[in-house]
């Protein structure tokens, strides 16, 4: 299964390639060589959790190829293992974004180290560390629990029934997104959304409405507060899944 497997790539599948694969499998992990060709990759992606790029000693890796990890793993949240010379590392690091590369590794390798971090890597994969963290703030429980099951595959889904819920979660949790209710008894969205902006800890959080209140009073009371989006509870489960990655996406940009 893609969870369980490691790539990785290289200008050729070199001996130390081939000792590196074969000390994974003996500690029990999958893994296996893919050539450093962006179609290549491409083939092979579903196939893999997780990516490793092996440098020999004096390469580069061609901008097109760096260029089509960055994206890819900008779209997916792939890790990124880094292998190579150390003088070598300057020239790759400048072109990946830091939160891409989970850990470099200088060469000469040390397999033991490298194969525990691909264990502590997959690790995390299991339980969900890599994945954007969604906090639904609803005070309908069957609502939210519908829109967490559509969202948990791709995403870590977190409920509050209440604003003054999701705020006392905010205080011990960080979060990549919030969904937020319209109409809550007690404290409304929108109350919610001014207690968010004006502390210096959430006033950053994304916010996007997904509400049953479409009219255009509702919808103006909170157009001042800038919220990220406003969608209506009649959304399809493709279309919300669809505004989530699309969000996602433009701001990794």
């Amino acid at each position: 299964m893609a969870e369980n497997n490691l790539m990785v790539i290289g200008e050729k599948e070199s001996f130390f390639i081939k000792v590196l694969i074969r000390k994974l499998k003996e500690a029990g992990q999958n893994a296996f060589y893919c050539p450093a060709d962006v179609d290549e990759i491409n083939k092979h992606w579903e196939e893999a959790a997780l990516l490793s790029y092996y440098m020999e000693a004096g390469e580069r890796i061609a901008d097109e190829v760096t260029r089509f990890l960055v994206d890819k793993i900008t779209d997916h949240g792939h890790q990124l293992l880094l292998i190579g010379e150390a003088v070598d590392m300057p020239n790759v690091l400048n072109k990946i974004p830091d939160d891409m590369i989970y850990k470099t590794f200088n060469r000469p390798l040390d397999n033991d180290e490298f194969v525990a971090t691909v264990k502590e890597v997959f690790g995390k994969i299991e339980k969900g560390d890599f994945k954007k963290s969604i906090l639904i703030i609803d005070d309908d429980p069957q609502y939210a629990a519908l829109v967490r099951d559509w969202l948990k595959a791709t995403y870590r889904v977190s409920m509050a029934a209440s604003g003054l819920q999701g705020i006392k979660w905010l205080g011990k949790n960080a979060v990549d997104l919030i969904l937020l209710d319209f109409e809550m008894p007690v404290t409304s969205g929108p109350r919610v959304l001014e207690m968010l902006r004006s502390e210096p800890e959430t006033k950053s959080i994304p916010v996007i409405f997904l509400t049953g209140r479409g009219d255009k009073e509702s919808v103006m009371e909170v157009v001042s507060l800038k919220p990220e989006g406003y969608l209506l509870k009649t959304i399809t489960r493709e279309k919300l899944i669809r505004e989530v990655d699309d969000f996602f996406s433009k701001r990794s940009i």
